[in-house]
């Protein structure tokens, strides 16, 4: 028993007994039969869960470690990326530590991809996989609170209603993240703001960075916690976002009636889209570490966004946008080796953004634009 048993990941010790319950759940096994044979788990559904729940546990009998269950989601993984991007890119990891311990601090676009791609891609430069923040929001299901948690992930209370409970909520997370850090020497993973950034305006939400230090001493002085965090910056840049026309619409519904009220398991279908969805070339770039002087949150804030502003790499989606908006674009460079934008060398590219354009409702279509825009904006 620990402080953080409530929030943590598994362990390896906990691994087998969690698998063998949800190898017996039978809503998983209607989840993933729905998701492989979508047209045949309708009414006799129920005749393929004896088939998914005997593949389930065959390809899980051998794991008996987090790092075993991920050695499985590393297939899926990789097939993913395989049929849906073009490109998987990374750049500034040659400035860090394998063997160190980071807080990254990333820009949210996708809710499951966002640190799936950072994890992936310290995966493959030889860092340790991260432990990943996600909002108890999510946690719908106990058999998807089961899958996260064997995935590293560690459960943000968002549920907290009242002051002061919402209060012990953040300083127990700030604990957990501090302990993660400096204790257990493990990497972690926070988005820069709860809820994605559907305009593509990346801004850090002050409250993320200020939950960091509710767990300093009063006695150390806030920039020696702040680097004692060896917090690090996260640029996520997508050719294409699976959500952009979902992303869209409750933008449009928030403007025009002043509210937007999800649907039920609207996040599930949001991170189906997102896994699923054409990315084309994705590029994650990590900043520097966070080592100046900072005397408040506020500045650490603006170091944070500065980073994700200067390290974001463009792509040709975000510079059409910004000229059809704009006009002709100043001189800029995209893409991951960077090469200079000429708008006439984009023909198809350039049709296939006008017919995604197209495809899109006109009243939210500027919308669009402006996601894939801003971007460019913010470098300019």
């Amino acid at each position: 028993m620990t402080n953080f048993d409530d929030i943590r990941p598994y362990h390896d010790s906990e691994v087998r007994p969690i698998l063998d319950r949800l190898l017996t759940d039978q809503e998983l096994a209607d989840a993933v039969a729905r998701l492989k044979f979508p047209r045949a788990a309708g009414p006799m559904g129920w005749l393929l869960r004896p088939l998914v729940q005997f593949a389930m546990r065959r390809q899980m009998s051998g794991v008996e470690t987090v790092l075993g269950f991920q050695e499985v989601v590393k297939s899926y993984m990789q097939r993913m990326i395989d049929t849906t991007t073009t490109a998987l890119t990374a750049s500034g990891l040659e400035h860090l530590d394998p063997e160190g311990a980071y807080l990254f601090v990333s820009n949210h676009r996708d809710i499951a991809m966002d640190p799936a791609f950072v994890n992936w891609t310290l995966y493959h430069a030889g860092f340790n996989t991260l432990r990943i923040a996600i909002g108890d929001n999510l946690l719908t299901k106990p058999y998807v609170s089961d899958l996260m948690r064997l995935n590293k992930s560690f459960i943000v209370n968002r549920s907290a209603k009242a002051p002061r409970e919402k209060l012990k909520a953040a300083k127990h997370l700030s604990a957990y993240i501090h302990h993660s850090i400096a204790d257990d020497h493990a990497n972690v993973w926070i988005a820069q703001r709860e809820g994605r950034a559907k305009d593509g305006r990346d801004l850090t939400n002050s409250a993320v960075v200020g939950m960091f230090s509710l767990s300093r001493a009063k006695t150390q002085p806030f920039s020696d916690y702040i680097r004692e965090l060896k917090i690090v910056p996260v640029s996520i840049s997508y050719e294409w976002d699976p959500c952009d026309v979902a992303k869209a619409r409750e933008l449009f519904q928030q403007r025009s009636s002043g509210s937007y009220q999800k649907s039920e398991h609207e996040d599930v279908k949001s991170i189906a889209r997102g896994i699923a969805g054409q990315k084309g070339h994705v590029h994650v770039a990590f900043g520097d570490v966070l080592k100046g002087e900072y005397d408040d949150t506020d500045q650490v804030v603006a170091e944070i966004d500065r980073q994700i502003a200067q390290n974001y790499v463009l792509h040709a989606t975000n510079c059409l946008a910004w000229e059809r908006l704009n006009g002709d674009l100043p001189e800029l460079e995209y893409s991951y080796p960077a090469i200079p934008y000429n708008p006439d060398g984009l023909g198809e590219l350039r049709q296939q953004f006008e017919l995604r354009l197209a495809n899109i409702p006109a009243d939210h279509r500027a919308l669009v634009l402006d996601m894939y825009a801003n971007p460019v904006a913010a470098k300019l």
